[in-house]
């Protein structure tokens, strides 16, 4: 499928079945993510921010997100959807991030409503921008996604976006239920092919939010994707993949669980060779040399 872009390929993927998107750090954490059998992966901005060391509040540039992405999907060989917090700025800059992303290889982005500096989506205090100001944001996200594809195919008028552009509403926490239903649908109005729900607190809630979304939005004319987020030690309670399947979901990310479960072991690891003074008790928990 080397001839499929990386979007068509999540496309089909999604179009099958609910895909599994674990979240990757680098390269070799993608490698592993491939090897395990995943279809698909997903580049998360808390995991990048905390692998350099810096809270999750988008202080990272996009050049840095770019080289992580660039890792991950070169690593992997599959699509990747990478979260690309507020967009680095204003409508301009959302733009200039689907060009940075699509170079770097990813197959879509998430965009999200907040407020600069943003925070975790299951962390209370967060404020939005107003939904003409994301409206524009992913206005313009989309427009830089059919022109990156109308380059491609020598002038076709009709072109499927080079990129998946989802756009992530964390209303839910902020302003209720029924506003993070209405800001998403004016979302998938403006352009957004996937929608991502922030900080939903029961499988009901993201059961409502898909029924709802999609009565909403059902004249649109066109296939939209929701996404949802199974993180851990958050608002959303430990729902399988059939699950979200059963519930309307076309993928589910997995974003710092990886990171979290590495950043045990070596934590554990640290502690045990400080008391040890050596590296015979950590032998059996380690990849060999092969």
């Amino acid at each position: 499928m080397s001839h499929v872009s990386p979007a068509d390929r999540l496309r089909r993927l999604m179009d099958q079945d609910t895909v599994a998107m674990p979240g990757a750090f680098n390269g070799l954490c993608a490698r592993a993510v491939a090897r395990a059998g995943f279809d698909a992966c997903y580049v998360s901005g808390a995991a990048t921010s905390v692998c350099a060391g810096v809270p999750d509040v988008g202080v990272l540039t996009l050049e840095h997100f770019a080289r992580v992405i660039r890792e991950v999907a070169d690593g992997s060989g599959l699509p990747v959807i990478a979260d690309a917090d507020t967009g680095f700025g204003e409508a301009e800059m959302a733009r200039r991030t689907v060009v940075e992303y699509f170079r770097a290889g990813a197959a879509g982005l998430h965009l999200e409503d907040q407020q600069f500096p943003k925070r975790c989506g299951h962390l209370d205090g967060k404020a939005l921008v107003p939904v003409d100001h994301m409206v524009e944001k992913v206005e313009w996200a989309c427009k830089a996604a059919r022109d990156l594809a109308a380059a491609g195919v020598n002038g076709s008028e009709k072109v499927t976006p080079a990129m998946i552009i989802c756009a992530r509403t964390d209303a839910k926490g902020v302003e209720g239920f029924d506003a993070a239903v209405e800001r998403a649908g004016a979302y998938v109005h403006a352009g957004a092919e996937m929608i991502f729900p922030e900080g939903l607190a029961s499988e009901r809630e993201f059961e409502d939010f898909a029924v709802r979304l999609r009565q909403r939005v059902g004249g649109a004319g066109r296939r939209v994707y929701l996404l949802a987020n199974m993180t851990e030690f958050g608002k959303t309670p430990l729902v399988p993949l059939d699950r979200f399947k059963a519930l309307g979901y076309d993928c589910v990310i997995y974003p710092v669980s990886v990171l979290r479960v590495a950043m045990g072991a070596v934590t554990r690891a640290l502690a045990q060779l400080r008391r040890d003074g050596g590296v015979q008790g950590l032998i059996d928990g380690m990849q060999t040399r092969q």
